[in-house]
C-alpha cells in the first residue's frame, strides 16, 4: 500500500472519529408567555431553527420544551435566546440528581 492511501486512510478515520465525539444533548425547559397552542407552535419553530437541533417539542400545557441538539453546535444559552427573540422566556430546568444515602 503507497504512503498515499494510508495517509488518506489515517485522515479519514481520524475525521470520522472526530465527529462521533459530538455528544447528543436533551435539554428541559421551562418556557414562561404562552398563552395558546399557536405559541406552543412557535416557540418549536424558534427552536427548531438553532443550528444544531435535531428535536424540539414544546407543551403549552406543561409549559416546557424539550429539545434534543449536537452539543458541538449548540448550547442551552442559545436555545434559550431563540426563545427570548420571539417573546418568551425561558429557564433550564435541572434533572434530579439520585439522593445519595450516606453510611
Amino acid at each position: 500500500m503507497s504512503l498515499w492511501r494510508i495517509f488518506i486512510a489515517v485522515i479519514f478515520f481520524v475525521s470520522t472519529s472526530l465527529a462521533a465525539l459530538a455528544a447528543e444533548q436533551t435539554a428541559t425547559l421551562k418556557v414562561g408567555g404562552m398563552t395558546c397552542a399557536s405559541c406552543a407552535y412557535q416557540a418549536q419553530k424558534a427552536l427548531i431553527s438553532v443550528d444544531g437541533v435535531r428535536k424540539a417539542e414544546v407543551s403549552k400545557q406543561d409549559n416546557q420544551a424539550v429539545v434534543t441538539f449536537d452539543d458541538e453546535k449548540s448550547n442551552v444559552a442559545a436555545l434559550a435566546q431563540a426563545l427570548v427573540n420571539v417573546g418568551y422566556t425561558a429557564e433550564l430546568i435541572e434533572p434530579e440528581q439520585p439522593a445519595t444515602t450516606e453510611q
